[in-house]
């Protein structure tokens, strides 16, 4: 069950823990600001990241990254450190800006429809970022990981339109088995009942193949949930590769250490994790 207060006060700390140091990759630029989207007046960001030296390449596989915090709270530079990473890793990486819920007008549904906006846009500017439309894998971790596989589940396009589904997906404790959350019904308020929007729930045939990086011990987005959602896409016929690790909660946190208040994500747990997601990327060739 995902949960308010501190927890998502402080959840960005997992982004900030040091990553692997394996000496791989170019170093990236500072980011570049995009605009993806107005919505009453307020201008929601895309800070893009590439490798120093990509000038002249081939069209690059890209990621998006949106980040934790209950739907509520967050900033995009959150994902600044694994935004970073994937572009060293020859990787257009897009950290993204989306609506944070309020109680009143902005609830989750709104910023469902930022991560598929976002998305589309890329494949609309896809001459300009320097990116292939068609190798887009999308990255988040707990709230922010519901938003990315959100993106392909709820693609609202017509069939003549830019999809909003990305090509893969990286899931890090990711929210999504959501019908008897009481948290996520209060941030909907009377827009939608959380059934709606949980994952679990609408699983079907061509998802894009993912992974999932889990703590057995996660009290926050347990992992029943996560393993039921796991095994209702492979039981559609799609790849989903869900990766345990044991004694570890919400976001990498040791077991005995609490989890949804401050999360304290083991450093050498977390930089296994983003080495997971690397190898399946390179699988896809989203990396080299």
């Amino acid at each position: 069950m995902m949960r308010g207060g501190a927890l998502f006060l402080c959840i960005g700390m997992f982004l900030q823990l040091p990553l692997a140091a394996d000496g791989q990759g170019i170093p990236a630029a500072e980011p570049e600001l995009r605009i993806y989207a107005t919505h009453g007046g307020v201008d929601l960001k895309a800070y893009v990241f590439s490798a120093q030296n990509v000038e002249g390449r081939h069209r690059l596989p890209a990621i998006v990254l949106f980040h934790g915090g209950g739907w509520a709270i967050g900033d995009p530079e959150w994902a600044f450190p694994r935004a970073r990473h994937f572009a060293e890793r020859g990787m257009v990486a897009i950290a993204a800006q989306y609506r944070l819920s309020d109680e009143k007008t902005i609830t989750p549904l709104e910023a469902m429809a930022d991560a598929r906006a976002v998305i589309r846009w890329m494949r609309e500017q896809s001459e300009s970022l320097g990116i292939d439309p068609e190798r887009i894998a999308a990255y988040g971790w707990s709230a922010g990981a519901h938003l990315a596989v959100s993106a392909a589940l709820f693609d609202d396009a017509p069939v003549s339109e830019i999809s909003a589904a990305p090509n893969t997906l990286v899931l890090v404790s990711p929210a999504v088995a959501l019908q008897s959350d009481a948290y996520v019904q209060r941030l909907l308020g009377k827009r939608a009942d959380a059934r709606d929007i949980s994952p679990d729930e609408h699983v079907r045939k061509g998802l894009p193949p993912m992974l999932i990086l889990q703590g057995n011990v996660d009290t926050v987005t347990p992992l029943v949930g996560v393993k039921r959602f796991c095994d209702r896409v492979q039981a559609a016929g799609n790849t989903c590769e869900l990766r345990v690790y044991e004694g570890y909660g919400h976001l990498f946190t040791p077991a005995g250490v609490p989890d949804d208040g401050m999360p304290q994500p083991d450093a050498a747990t977390a930089a296994d994790a983003l080495g997971q997601a690397d190898r399946f990327l390179q699988a896809l060739g989203f990396q080299k």
